[in-house]
């Protein structure tokens, strides 16, 4: 039960499309007196499906693309006789997250990028083709020439998943960012003490109240070159940019001998290297850890002694708080829920 937990977020799949082929053209002739050979009646083909992609709010992860990488929409019927147009194929609908990125993954090509709500044509069905009607003419009255159902589009696609969310947890591996998740929320993300202590993004709902509730993405732990494609990096900080606020979490007492504000320094190159828009998102600083120091008198010193190391300016928010003894935890939700909804006036 446990790997399965481990295994529900997908947020990348590879997958085949083909829309559907339009129809052939009839070749027909109607039988009537006086009229060479009846004359031509042949019907056109119908259009072939359409390969659809719709961002669903009710879809929220690329699993179903796991266990089915072909998807296929249906072809157009043949024309028929008496002028009758084969019948179309519906489009092939298929439902993805909402933030879905679609790329051509012979090409690199990125296709879409789909907004909640948005439908768009992946890949066009074929048009139908043209029945011996078409073709009709004073030197040609009963004339035998039909043209088959133009083919459907088809690509390999890739198809990535940009998180949604209100908060993105960032910072160094190990600084706690699972933990004060599963304090905040009902996430229960895999937790222990390894260099990239999240292997994917989790995603967890904290509720202040019945009205209230913030969307709080944890992003896998960052290495320097992350940026350039070290490690991990990539893969981890493309989850990161739609998110609204940044909670930059640091360790009160980093294991490895550096400081809270070295740690800091390192992350936010990071973002900035590999998207200054990202960069400048609405942050909030917490020094996380707090319980690992025994008094209320030295908590307060070592959130001031950081403000005044990482020279702060009254806007920056920093705060203090500890996901493994719930220290702070409210002030921080009321902190974050205001930046993200400030007051009017």
């Amino acid at each position: 039960m446990k790997a399965q937990r481990d295994n529900l977020f997908a947020d990348r799949a590879v997958i085949h499309v083909k829309a559907g082929d339009g129809g052939d053209g009839a070749v027909s002739f109607r039988r009537e007196k006086y009229i060479p050979k009846g004359g031509p009646d042949g019907g056109d083909g119908g259009h072939g499906g359409s390969v659809v992609f719709y961002a669903d709010h009710n879809t929220q992860t690329l699993m179903d693309f796991r266990g089915q990488h072909h998807w296929k929409a249906g072809r157009g019927h043949p024309g028929l006789g008496k002028n009758m147009t084969g019948e179309s194929s519906p489009d092939l609908v298929i439902p993805v997250p909402p933030g879905t990125l679609v790329f051509n993954e012979n090409t690199g090509e990125l296709m879409a990028d789909l907004r909640e709500g948005e439908r768009r044509v992946i890949a066009k069905g074929g048009r139908g083709g043209f029945g011996n009607t078409h073709y009709k003419g004073s030197l040609n009255q009963a004339p035998r020439q039909s043209t088959p159902g133009e083919p459907g589009e088809e690509f390999l696609l890739r198809l990535e998943l940009k998180l949604i969310a209100d908060v993105g947890l960032v910072g160094k591996p190990n600084a706690g960012k699972s933990t004060l998740l599963a304090a905040l929320t009902q996430a229960r993300p895999k937790i222990a003490a390894y260099p990239f202590t999240t292997l994917t993004p989790q995603l967890g709902i904290a509720e202040i109240d019945m009205q209230r509730r913030i969307v709080i993405a944890d992003i896998p732990g960052l290495i320097e070159g992350a940026a350039q494609g070290a490690g991990l990096g990539h893969d981890f900080l493309r989850h990161i940019e739609r998110t609204r606020v940044i909670v930059h979490l640091l360790d009160a007492m980093p294991e490895d001998g550096s400081t809270p504000q070295a740690n800091y320094e390192a992350i936010r190159k990071e973002l900035f290297d590999y998207s200054p828009v990202l960069a400048e998102k609405d942050e909030i600083i917490v020094l996380n850890k707090l319980d690992l120091l025994p008094t209320e008198k030295e908590r307060e010193a070592a959130v001031k002694d950081l403000r005044r190391a990482m020279r702060l300016g009254r806007r920056d928010i920093l705060l203090g708080a500890s996901g493994a003894s719930r220290l702070n935890l409210r002030e921080l939700l009321e902190t974050v829920w205001g930046v993200l909804h400030p007051k009017e006036g």
